[in-house]
């Protein structure tokens, strides 16, 4: 659940009126997700302000108040004493005028509230878009036919922190398939650095297997060595009983197979 935000449940966990199941996996849900329980923050802040108890005027504010009213009274031509019922009266409607300030505040707090998720999602809407984008263009240029091109797509994938499996394998066709040496040691250097993908793995082993450039080789050979996968033993072997694999290949893969079998 965690791109299935549950903003619009927050109201009725704070009143208390999930059952146990929903107040059991909502719980579960926010604390795991840092955006629900930012937003059930934000929210509980908002009903607080519904629970504060409005303070009692001052009797200094009070009498302020009740001799500036007799004045303009006064003015009118009528004089009317305040008594303690009119107090009782003069407190309550300031109760009133308070509570009612308080909801104004409030409301405008909410709709800020709102507001700011709204453009949050707008932000993250934008973001998608332009992965989107950035994606397309990078998978285009990895299939152009200019070498040094392929080569600009390949290296698009710094614009991605987590590039999706549609990116990951679009670059292991590359070094798989790719005619142009340059083209594949980039592609290779490029997946080096999401090696614990499953996909970049089976990639590498079957690189190894029909490789021809010796520097692409030690390359992959080292790689697979330090994530220590078992599965590149046989396809390292091959190589050694190939006669056209190179001296030094053999020497590396000698020092090393050890280690992963």
């Amino acid at each position: 659940m965690e791109k299935n935000h549950v903003f619009d449940q927050i109201p009725d966990y704070l009143d208390g009126n999930l059952n146990k199941s929903a107040k059991t996996a909502f719980e579960k849900h926010v604390n795991q997700c840092a955006d629900c329980q930012k937003e059930m923050e934000e929210m509980k802040m908002f009903f607080n302000l519904f629970e504060e108890e409005v303070p009692t005027p001052s009797n200094r504010l009070r009498a302020k108040f009740e001799s500036a009213l007799e004045r303009e009274k006064s003015n009118q031509g009528k004089v009317v004493h305040m008594s303690g019922k009119k107090s009782s009266n003069w407190t309550a409607s300031t109760l009133k005028i308070a509570a009612s300030f308080a909801l104004l505040v409030a409301a405008f707090q909410l709709g800020s509230l709102f507001q700011q998720r709204k453009v949050s999602d707008d932000i993250v809407q934008l973001q998608d878009e332009a992965n989107q984008m950035k994606q397309t263009a990078m998978l285009s240029l990895m299939e152009n036919q200019s070498a040094s091109k392929r080569i600009q797509g390949v290296n698009y994938i710094e614009e991605f922190e987590q590039p999706d499996e549609a990116i990951i394998q679009a670059l292991a066709n590359r070094l798989l398939y790719d005619e142009n040496d340059n083209v594949r040691m980039t592609a290779f250097e490029a997946l080096a650095n999401f090696s614990s993908s499953e996909t970049v793995k089976n990639a590498f082993i079957e690189a190894l297997g029909q490789e021809k450039n010796p520097s692409i080789q030690v390359a992959i050979i080292q790689a697979l060595v330090q994530i220590q996968e078992k599965k590149a033993a046989e396809p390292m072997k091959k190589l050694l009983e190939k006669e056209d694999t190179q001296p030094f290949i053999k020497n590396q893969i000698r020092a090393v197979l050890p280690s992963i079998t």
